[in-house]
């Protein structure tokens, strides 16, 4: 296919001449509803909600209701490019796979089957700390790693070490996580995954951590997890311990988590390669600003210094569209994929991907431009 948007004709194709129809709806807004269907409760649970009331959850997907594209007219162009380079990375689209753990919550197969769809689309998969299968296990053309510190620098050390000799290209820290924010949907549930040992196999494959154990896991996996969960909480960190993962890691370095002008412009002082404006997709402080809403003036602050990414509230490739618009250079996509994967394990995850770049070729192509990079402020207006 010459455009991402042409997977639409092969979808009517399909329909009209071989009676076929998506059994995974192609309207990205709604496949929360369906996965629901295929989803424990305790996985809905987990998946879905955030902190306290919702309320930044709501906010992110309301913040995009708050612009319009403008769309141009006899501009365009038969043929896209939505071709980038990210930190480094080769991008087809300016798309990657945020960093989601504990995935086999919605499917056995987890980040194998969600890495292997990434890979099918030449896409960057980004493997979380947190992830059911550990770094070596993943096998995908483009990777990022995401690091929750932990409080053992030994244990640090090593997770840098296994990233790179896995060929994990960019580093992503996530900030906004030194603990678990409060998540009532669980709580009721008494339902925290990783106290069972799930979403910790890059910890219980780790020497520097298996090294520290008393016992072999299997003789004593409580004892396994208690250690794990004496090294996760870490709200100490400061700004001056960034010189530790320079010092350690010689790729990009990327701080996820940002929302505040001020701390954006910190993260150019302390030498990081870009910035994910993110608030964990509003599962860690209720009542937070809605990272779209954060972005314009943070991009306006360090745009020209760093690489600005975005996450938290994107559906749609029209809200890519929009978030791309306002600054940032690629977005992060999380919650539909876990449900294309609930639903239809590598396949489901491949068809959110397609429809997904499909809507944001198309949205290009409708609006005037050839490519994303055209996008600007005057490509959309507040609602």
């Amino acid at each position: 296919m010459a455009n991402f948007g042409d997977h639409q004709l092969a979808i009517y194709l399909q329909g009209m001449l071989q009676d076929t129809r998506p059994e995974i709806t192609t309207d990205l807004s709604r496949l929360e509803a369906q996965a629901a269907a295929n989803l424990s409760a305790e996985a809905m649970g987990y998946i879905v909600p955030s902190a306290g009331s919702g309320s930044t959850a709501r906010a992110n997907l309301a913040a995009f209701e708050k612009w319009r594209l403008v769309p141009r007219m006899l501009r365009g162009s038969t043929e896209r490019d939505l071709s980038c380079t990210i930190l480094g990375t080769k991008m087809p689209a300016p798309v990657l796979v945020a960093p989601i753990g504990v995935q086999t919550l919605a499917h056995p197969e987890g980040e194998l089957a969600t890495a292997r769809a990434a890979d099918a689309l030449g896409l960057t998969y980004t493997h979380s700390t947190q992830a059911s299968h550990s770094f070596e296990q993943i096998e995908a053309g483009s990777k990022w790693y995401q690091l929750y510190w932990p409080t053992d620098r030994d244990v640090c050390l090593s997770f840098l070490q296994r990233a790179k000799d896995g060929g994990y290209g960019v580093l992503v820290v996530t900030l906004d996580t030194g603990t678990i924010g409060w998540r009532p949907a669980d709580l009721d549930r008494g339902f925290l995954p990783f106290l069972k040992g799930e979403g910790l196999a890059n910890y219980f494959t780790d020497p520097a951590f298996l090294a520290k154990l008393p016992k072999t896991i299997s003789e004593d996996p409580g004892a396994a997890v208690m250690h794990w969960a004496q090294m996760f909480p870490n709200v100490g960190l400061g700004w001056d311990e960034l010189s530790f993962l320079r010092d350690n890691w010689d790729g990009p370095i990327v701080l996820k988590g940002i929302t505040a002008v001020d701390d954006a412009k910190l993260a150019a002082e302390h030498g990081v390669d870009g910035i994910v404006v993110s608030n964990h997709g509003g599962r860690q402080v209720d009542g937070a600003v809605a990272s779209l809403d954060a972005l314009p003036a943070i991009a306006d602050a360090v745009g020209e210094q760093l690489t600005v990414l975005f996450d938290s509230g994107v559906r749609t490739g029209a809200d890519a569209a929009k978030a791309l618009a306002l600054g940032a250079k690629a977005v992060l996509l999380g919650r539909p994929l876990l449900y294309g994967l609930a639903m239809a394990g590598q396949a489901g995850v491949e068809h959110v991907l397609r429809c997904f770049l499909a809507e944001l070729d198309l949205t290009l192509a409708l609006s005037g431009y050839a490519n994303h990079r055209e996008l600007n402020r005057d490509s959309v207006t507040p609602a």
